[in-house]
């Protein structure tokens, strides 16, 4: 997988480094962490890298399009690595867990703006709230 990770990181003129290929990775084995979880997950297996160069690779790959940052309201920003499609999330009013829901309906941007006042529509932004499995069942058995 790591050899992946490097054609992504060339493909979009980036050099190969362990820290950019750790994100990566455990934004594809965890995705929606927030910053803390990342680094966390990095320094597990890089001890000896930085919080600041973690943000640092996450704006990176951000501004490369090879990492998403969704912050829905009221909770803290989080990172994913699906970008190459428009899919949209589930939250848990709750516990904050978030899913990935895809396209509603129809082509992209999934839904079709009443008034797009002349902008080009790509993408659209939709988030679902409610109550997950764990916390349903959690309130059913209090």
């Amino acid at each position: 997988m790591t050899a992946d990770f490097e054609a992504q990181l060339r493909a979009v003129s980036l050099h190969v480094t362990r820290p950019r290929l750790a994100v990566l990775a455990a934004l594809r084995d965890h995705p929606h962490s927030d910053t803390e979880t990342v680094i966390a997950l990095v320094r597990a297996e890089q001890p000896r890298v930085s919080h600041q160069t973690v943000y640092d690779v996450l704006r990176v790959l951000t501004e490369a399009g090879l990492v998403r940052r969704i912050q829905p309201a009221g909770a803290t920003a989080r990172y994913e690595s699906r970008v190459a499609d428009n899919h949209h999330h589930v939250v848990c009013r709750s516990c904050h867990a978030i899913a990935d829901v895809d396209c509603a309906v129809g082509d992209a941007p999934c839904l079709t703006a009443s008034d797009d006042h002349g902008f080009v529509v790509d993408e659209a932004e939709v988030v679902y709230w409610g109550t997950c499995p764990g916390c349903a069942a959690e309130r059913i058995s209090q």
